[in-house]
């Protein structure tokens, strides 16, 4: 069974979408309006905000500025290559950016693949809580992220990260 709800936060609102476990939820999708790829509400989903208390509680404390780190159980999706540059895009701390060539070379790929590490971070369905925000061009430059780079810069903004002018 799929769950979800939506929360106000500063990028507008969040659909929230998982599956149902003990204590909460398996959080599979984070998205804003507009997103590329965005989930968009099935018929067959069941409206819980209360599964999604903890998450939501986590995405204010991060907007507020007092949380650094969120620790939610994540769902399945995604092909093992992705998971592997999913897991690489989790690593990069708070406050700190990596470029895409340093999350192929995490993820254990060839700089030489860097477009397709590309493709899989840009393929991340967990917005925020999966930091993609935080992957950047070699030059510095923001490039590439489905919620919109006004939305990418202000979450690099929030996280008071400065980036070469």
């Amino acid at each position: 069974m799929t769950v979800y709800t939506t929360m106000d936060s500063p990028l507008g609102e969040l659909l929230l979408v998982g599956e149902p476990v003990p204590g909460g939820v398996a959080l599979a999708s984070v998205s804003v309006p507009g997103q590329k790829g965005g989930a968009i509400v099935l018929p067959e989903w069941t409206p819980d905000a209360a599964a999604f208390s903890t998450v939501a509680t986590q995405l204010r404390e991060y907007f507020d500025g007092t949380r650094t780190r969120f620790e939610l159980e994540f769902g399945g999706g995604g092909s093992e290559f992705q998971r592997r540059v999913w897991r690489a895009v989790e690593e990069i701390p708070y406050g700190s950016t990596a470029t895409y060539g340093e999350i192929a070379a995490r993820a254990g790929e060839r700089r030489q693949r860097v477009r397709v590490v590309a493709a899989a971070v840009g393929a991340n369905p967990l917005l925020i809580v999966r930091p993609c925000h935080r992957v950047i061009a070699a030059n510095g430059a923001l490039t590439g992220y489905s919620g919109g780079l006004q939305r990418k810069q202000r979450l690099l903004a929030l996280e008071h990260v400065l980036l070469p002018a």
